[in-house]
């Protein structure tokens, strides 16, 4: 079971708020998934997950398949009951991992071969595997196979990435017909580099596909900043109106205002779990790191204004206390209080969408980080 619905659209951008439907509950768009690579949110539990805010995680097929392994997650009937996350769950294909993580990989047309990270052990992800194992993860949202390229990037190899990358997602189309169309919605990823004309093929090639939703891949892999906006504004309105559009990997509050505005609807990024474990903190100021010195007398919240569970009980003296000391509790509500500043930016660009004042939201919050 799979739905979309764009519920408003701004008159001033393209920033829209939506309504997708899961198995597993609905998801109001514009939307931040954590990154929940192993199962686990790192340092919080699922349920500290959901108070902070958060409606659907992101699982990573690569490492679910070394490690539990499919075998021990149908023992639970799924990832949903291993981790006991009652939420939609997205999982991404693996490929990335593949290319970044695996020792010994060689691409071919069949898939990737590989040497796990962990053992050394030799393995294969060809389209249909990665399919197979997500539906057996049972996620919500599956994402077809890719291939990854680095930055920079030859046009011609490039274009050749992006030719693999269309025949696999075709390959991966028939598998979910074949075993979870009805369970799972699958995306397709538009590929491309940074070059427009090829990322429009990858596009036109993909919504022939009919897939439940698209997603941008390939970018925030070291380019500048504009110019991963100038080809998700070039990409996004290539892709159909009445699907959700996903900006994979990305990124900073900054970033996710933007984003909002070219009309993307979903993100993934380990900023706010990876960047609370080494002290910095977001807030609606800008962020700060709490090792720093200032902050060892700070009897005040990290946010006076905010409702998360660390700002509601703790100071930043106790916080920077418990990080220098290299207490675990540093890491839990660092990530609790980041986690919840992230959800809460969505929420609060879609009630601006919701009331058509998102260029007003948008001046505000770039007003707020220049007073800090």
């Amino acid at each position: 079971m799979f739905d979309f619905t764009v519920v408003s659209e701004s008159k001033k951008s393209r920033a829209r708020a939506g309504l997708m439907k899961t198995s597993h509950g609905v998801v109001e768009t514009p939307v931040f998934m954590p990154v929940g690579t192993l199962a686990s949110v790192k340092s919080l539990s699922p349920e500290e997950i959901a108070e902070a805010g958060a409606s659907i995680i992101l699982g990573n097929t690569y490492h679910l398949y070394l490690r539990p392994g499919c075998d021990v997650i149908n023992l639970f009937s799924g990832l949903h009951s291993f981790m006991n996350w009652k939420g939609p769950i997205l999982t991404d294909s693996g490929g990335f991992q593949v290319f970044s993580l695996a020792k010994l990989s060689k691409i071919t047309d069949e898939g990737y071969t590989f040497q796990s990270h962990i053992d050394g052990s030799s393995h294969i992800l060809t389209p249909e595997k990665a399919v197979e194992v997500q539906i057996s993860l049972g996620s919500d949202i599956m994402m077809c196979l890719d291939q990854c390229i680095q930055y920079p990037a030859e046009k011609k190899e490039t274009h050749a990435a992006l030719d693999l990358t269309t025949v696999w997602a075709g390959r991966c189309k028939k598998t979910w017909k074949e075993k979870g169309e009805n369970r799972n919605a699958l995306f397709g990823i538009v590929q491309g580099g940074m070059y427009k004309e090829l990322r429009e093929k990858s596009a036109f090639d993909l919504v022939k596909m009919e897939f439940s939703g698209y997603a941008l891949g390939g970018l925030s892999v070291g380019e500048p900043v504009d110019i991963m906006l100038e080809m998700v504004d070039f990409s996004l309105p290539k892709l159909p109106l009445g699907k959700p559009k996903y900006v994979m990997g990305v990124g900073t509050p900054e970033n996710l205002v933007e984003l909002v505005a070219l009309g993307a609807d979903m993100f993934d990024c380990v900023l706010p779990t990876r960047n609370a474990r080494n002290g910095q903190m977001f807030t609606d100021h800008g962020t700060i790191n709490i090792c720093n010195a200032r902050f060892k007398y700070d009897t005040k919240p990290v946010e006076e204004e905010c409702l998360c569970y660390t700002c509601r009980n703790y100071s930043m003296a106790y916080l920077r206390h418990l990080f220098m000391a290299k207490e675990i509790l540093a890491y839990r509500l660092n990530t609790i209080h980041n986690i919840h500043y992230y959800t809460k930016l969505m929420r609060e660009m879609r009630a601006a969408i919701l009331n058509d004042a998102f260029d007003v939201f948008r001046k505000e919050f770039y007003r707020r980080r220049r007073e800090m």
